[in-house]
């Protein structure tokens, strides 16, 4: 008897607590809308893309040579040291 006693007062707790749970309203987050950044406009970039629709063109095309050049010194910095003035040795 204590048993089914038992087991009923369980069932009960948890259809209650199943219906508040239910009829419980979750609060919305705000809302806020994310920046709208503007697109940075790099000239290099650009140059690279008009070398590469140029293709094998652009190995003689001296823009090219120097947008490729200027990625290099962008990408690895300056490695070289500058050359030596002519009149240093007077």
């Amino acid at each position: 008897m204590l048993a089914r006693l038992s087991a009923i007062v369980f069932i009960a707790f948890a259809i209650t607590a199943t219906a508040i749970e239910m009829t419980r309203k979750d609060e919305a987050p705000a809302f806020r809308p994310a920046p709208v950044l503007e697109p940075v406009r790099d000239p290099l970039r650009e140059g690279q893309r008009r070398c590469q629709q140029l293709g094998e063109a652009a190995a003689r095309d001296p823009e090219c040579l120097r947008v490729w050049a200027e990625t290099r010194e962008r990408f690895l910095g300056n490695r070289t040291a500058p050359p030596p003035r002519s009149d240093e040795g007077r």
